[in-house]
């Protein structure tokens, strides 16, 4: 099986991750250490297992480099959705809702669609296929001990999430061989961080343990409680593709605000396939490739799966992935796919310049959000462009030539 391209970056560039002496060129994390062996044992960490574990480790300098290669901000969305609702993905999350008894009651329990737990964990895991491929993982301790001794604004998250890791074994959840994830430190089926499998790990299977690594029953279970903690509501769709009028106002489309059902259709928007939801239900309109794309309406759910991961491209695909499982079509609007892809520093170009211009954009960081989508919109509304906040080579070209 393919994995799908949320792996790809997961699971960054693989590199030798054993303990011992450092390549020449990697940077030692050997100065930062002992502070951090002294914040675990703070948090309550038995002084012994955090000297066991941290003392010795060497920086993993894949983990440093994939930080900017997040394939759910840096690809199209179209790109992304290819990749993780393929054919194969398709197949493969049909024989796993077939085969995986625990789902009905995991449903029944928590109240989130079975068909969107498996999207999840298709997208995360390849239904947990490489979670014992060693090309793929690494040890969660290096990952985090390297992403918090680099420096970055982040370091106190990284922190949080080692001594987190720590915990984990401190509890006896799991063995140090065991306690592997992606570059950034997510864990297990469903890519839980160590901060939120101590929040939410469920043990589900009756073993005694939450092992969200070998137990597909309790990495699902899990995320169903996570899911219900972000606000998922039982019963509820996550919205759906919808048809726009011809003339629509794409300012309407800001992502933001709240509309009925009722009140969407009355300004000619209607579904492209099954009904999204009753009348008085509420839903935000998005176009996350502007007027030449598909456009959607988003229920509550769909929120809640951005607290999962906050990239648009990641929820879409996890909403449409459990759609296609469930046996519903494509989408019937195409993407823009002749359009060529912005850079990282061609989008920080549209960003400074909005910001220039008096657009606020929410910080100039390379990633096209709802913040710089609204100063996009707001710019073309002043151009006369169709508003859509839709970032391409075009508007890039526009900026570039003035007001």
């Amino acid at each position: 099986m393919r994995v799908p391209i949320a792996l790809l970056w997961l699971f960054a560039a693989p590199a030798a991750f054993a303990q011992g002496s450092p390549a020449p060129e990697e940077p030692s994390p050997a100065a930062c250490l002992p502070g951090l062996i002294a914040r675990a044992k703070e948090q309550g960490v038995t002084p012994a297992l955090a000297e066991a574990q941290l003392a010795g480790l060497t920086a993993d300098p894949d983990v440093a480099a994939a930080t900017g290669r997040q394939a759910e901000f840096e690809k199209p969305v179209w790109a992304y959705l290819d990749s993780a609702v393929s054919d194969e993905a398709v197949s493969d999350g049909k024989t796993k809702l077939a085969s995986e008894a625990s789902l009905p009651a995991i449903e029944a329990a928590y109240g989130v669609d079975r068909h969107v737990l498996v999207a999840i964990w298709g997208i995360e895991s390849g239904y947990g296929s490489v979670l014992d491929d060693p090309r793929k993982v690494r040890p969660v301790l290096r990952s985090l001990a390297t992403l918090a001794c680099t420096g970055d604004k982040r370091v106190a998250t990284w922190t949080a999430e080692l001594v987190a890791a720590l915990r984990i074994l401190d509890l006896g959840r799991t063995t140090p061989d065991r306690l592997t994830g992606s570059w950034a430190g997510a864990m297990g089926h469903t890519q839980f961080m160590p901060t939120t499998y101590l929040r939410h790990a469920l043990d589900f299977d009756g073993d005694g343990r939450a092992d969200i690594w070998t137990s597909a029953p309790d990495a699902l279970a899990s995320t169903a409680q996570y899911l219900r903690s972000l606000g998922w509501r039982p019963g509820e769709g996550w919205g759906g593709e919808v048809l726009l009028p011809a003339g629509f106002d794409y300012r309407l489309a800001d992502e933001t605000t709240t509309r009925t059902l009722a009140e969407w259709r009355a300004l000619g928007i209607a579904p492209a396939g099954r009904a999204i939801g009753a009348d008085t239900d509420t839903a935000r309109l998005a176009l996350p490739a502007g007027a030449r794309g598909p456009a959607f309406l988003l229920r509550p759910n769909f929120q809640a799966l951005l607290g999962y991961n906050a990239a648009f491209s990641y929820a879409l695909a996890v909403a449409h992935l459990s759609d296609r499982l469930r046996g519903e079509p494509g989408f019937v609007q195409g993407w823009p796919r002749g359009d060529r892809p912005l850079g990282t520093d061609e989008r920080r170009e549209i960003q400074a310049s909005l910001e220039a211009k008096g657009h606020p954009v929410g910080g100039v960081d390379g990633r096209i959000g709802p913040k710089t989508r609204a100063a996009i919109r707001a710019y073309q509304a002043g151009v006369g462009l169709v508003p859509d906040g839709y970032a391409d080579a075009s508007l890039l070209d526009r900026l570039r030539a003035g007001p």
